[in-house]
């Protein structure tokens, strides 16, 4: 048998079809200096019986057959398991999904980077994103030592820009904009100094404008502050992490197209954010599973998924706050099956509230 493989939307399992066939980070950050304005059924024998077969499956049309990729596109096959050809019996086996990571949402440890770095050995962790969601308490020195602590532990260290450091300004002038940018330069600089794999940020707001005005101005303006990192030789990988508002900009659909036009900017899946604004409807496989595969579709090979993830409240379909796991209706189980099925690794976050849940959390996406 063939598997045929979904594009866009999936209904979460495979679906067989019987056929015949040095240092940067020590440039200024210019906190207030303004910028300037800134898969496949091949071959098609066979077709028309396909589709009525694929009908009685998906009346609804989501599953949607990729032709002309044939069983790898830039992910590996979603279908984790042996499937038989019809003439010789041989096995397909699909590669073994990517390393998974786990890690905390900030440092656990802030006197001394050594100190740290083995605090989160302790607990079990192999990921870590630095915390300034609330401004910055971290020195360049500081973040030399801590990347090459986490470098000698096989630690991955990620960066969260200060909440105020999105871009999509209503102008691209102003203190605020000013702010923003030179958020995401430190930022930037403190990733390099440390060696972090992206740095993760929010695409900001709607501001009364429709969603393509706002994300074109987001990546305008991402793109003149591509150039100003680069000229301090800084332009690390970036991450634009999907909102938890169901009104405002930072869907799924927004993050991708940001990414999609830049190139350098990853997206960066918040499952916690995507329960709420679906009403949460992220509970199988399938859903987790589409939206890995979209991410797949726009990222460049072989870096690592980025993702954040707890149990969460919301109403309205709006985010309230994050859950000791087990209280609300958000479980690992389902990403950690969803994510077997690509050979792309991926580093987790745990935003969980207190540590037992951070656990709970790992030890799932660690089950072999």
């Amino acid at each position: 048998m063939v598997v045929a493989e979904r594009a866009g939307r999936v209904l979460g399992e495979c679906v067989a079809v019987a056929l015949a066939v040095g240092g940067p980070h020590e440039r200024r950050d210019d906190l207030e200096v303004p910028l300037g304005h800134v898969g496949g059924l091949a071959p098609e024998v066979g077709q028309a019986q396909v589709d009525v077969e694929l009908e009685k499956v998906d009346p609804g049309g989501l599953l949607h057959v990729r032709k002309g990729t044939g069983a790898i596109g830039r992910h590996q096959s979603p279908c984790k398991h042996a499937v038989f050809g019809p003439v010789h019996g041989d096995p397909v086996e699909f590669p073994r999904m990517g390393r998974i990571r786990v890690g905390l949402p900030g440092i656990p440890v802030r006197d001394d980077p050594r100190r740290a770095v083995e605090a989160l050995l302790e607990r079990g962790y192999d990921a870590c994103e630095i915390d300034f969601e609330g401004g910055f308490w971290m020195d360049y020195p500081w973040a030399q030592r801590l990347g090459d602590a986490a470098r000698e532990a096989d630690i991955a260290l990620s960066v969260h820009a200060p909440l105020f450091g999105f871009m999509g300004h209503l102008e691209a002038s102003g203190r605020k904009f000013a702010s923003a940018v030179g958020a995401l330069d430190r930022s930037a600089g403190i990733a390099a100094a440390c060696g972090a794999v992206v740095v993760v940020f929010h695409p900001g707001f709607l501001l009364g404008r429709t969603h393509e005005d706002a994300i074109a101005s987001v990546v305008e303006q991402l793109g003149t502050l591509h150039e100003r990192l680069e000229g301090k030789g800084r332009a690390v990988p970036f991450g634009v992490e999907v909102m938890g508002r169901v009104r405002d900009l930072g869907s799924l659909d927004d993050v991708l197209e940001i990414s999609r036009r830049t190139g350098w900017v990853r997206p960066v899946l918040d499952f916690a954010h995507m329960h709420a604004t679906s009403d949460g409807a992220y509970l199988e496989v399938g859903l987790f599973a589409e939206a890995l595969e979209a991410v797949d579709d726009v990222q460049e090979p072989g870096t690592p998924f980025h993702i954040h993830f707890s149990d969460i409240a919301y109403a309205n379909r709006n985010e309230k706050h994050h859950l000791p796991y087990g209280e609300g209706t958000l479980r690992a189980d389902p990403l950690r099956e969803a994510l077997e099925r690509f050979e792309r690794p991926a580093t987790v976050i745990s935003e969980s509230p207190d540590e037992a849940s951070s656990q709970a959390i790992k030890a799932i996406l660690r089950t072999p």
